[in-house]
């Protein structure tokens, strides 16, 4: 594995960390506007954004409505038990820690030379309780115990596309089985038009949990461009009201569809199981343009 410096510069002359990775090329990539932040790109496509001086900051819309997910998973700075499924640059794990101290957490991400990089480039907090498992997300979510966490993220993408077994009633089973009866999974969900990627893992998650929630950019919802919807659900009823607030009161306005709305969404689509499952669309090339 080779390490190299290119010439992206941001504050003080500060340059981009080139590597390649088990997933591709692997950049950290200056802020301009943040000393120490740095955005992680695998092959070009945009992953993450730290900022070690303000882990509680969220740049990516996408990362901002997980933040107010977790935000609401339990009262404002109780210690929850996370399992994150797939790491990226930590930045997730990192708002939990800064967020709610005390927190245990796990982060499931195969790639371990990007671990390795984003670790040695973008330290973490010595004090924070957080296992990362080098390994592939569903084998390394069979190894949590029963009903042991709070929350449940999946955030995980191969080559900008979400891995087939991923998808599947079968994975979803697992999610129900680590998660508490109280606790919320939340998938990151990319697609376009014609949704039927993001309208079968609606599909699937209602097959194996009551209440669900999409939280979205209107402009993704309708299928005029390419983009993350985050699905939440849980066996409890979810905190609508404020998620809703939230969403509509951020600085990227999503909107947050449930009940008859949603399941008029999803149209009619079937669950995904394992026998039937495909990975999720590949982006257009202009998105990340």
């Amino acid at each position: 594995m080779g390490r190299s410096r290119n010439n992206r510069r941001g504050p003080a002359g500060a340059q981009a960390v080139t590597e390649t990775v088990d997933g591709g090329l692997a950049q950290l990539v200056p802020d301009p506007d943040r000393p120490r932040a740095r955005t992680l790109l695998i092959d070009g496509a945009p992953q993450s954004h730290v900022d070690p001086d303000d882990p509680a900051y969220l740049s990516f819309e996408y990362q901002r409505r997980l933040g107010h997910v977790i935000d609401l998973a339990a009262p404002p700075g109780r210690p929850v038990r996370v399992v994150h499924l797939g790491g990226g640059a930590l930045t997730l794990a990192r708002y939990v820690a800064a967020t709610r101290p005390r927190s245990t957490q796990q982060v499931v991400e195969r790639d371990a030379a990007l671990v390795q990089l984003v670790r040695r480039e973008l330290p973490l907090d010595p004090n924070a309780r957080i296992r990362v498992r080098s390994t592939d997300a569903r084998e390394g979510l069979a190894k949590v115990p029963d009903g042991w966490a709070d929350l449940i993220i999946a955030d995980v993408f191969s080559g900008a596309r979400t891995p087939a077994h991923l998808t599947s009633t079968e994975f979803l089973d697992e999610v129900r089985r680590a998660l508490k009866p109280s606790g919320v999974y939340a998938a990151n969900i990319a697609d376009g038009t014609p949704l039927a990627h993001l309208r079968g893992q609606i599909a699937t998650v209602a097959a194996r949990f009551p209440e669900l929630a999409l939280v979205a950019d209107p402009a993704v919802l309708r299928g005029r461009r390419f983009g993350n919807a985050v699905l939440v659900a849980s066996g409890l009823a979810l905190p609508l009201a404020e998620l809703t607030r939230r969403a509509a009161s951020d600085p990227h306005p999503a909107r947050v569809e449930h009940g008859k709305q949603l399941a008029d969404f999803t149209g009619g689509a079937a669950p995904v199981t394992d026998a039937a499952a495909v990975a999720s669309p590949a982006p257009p090339p202009s998105v990340f343009q």
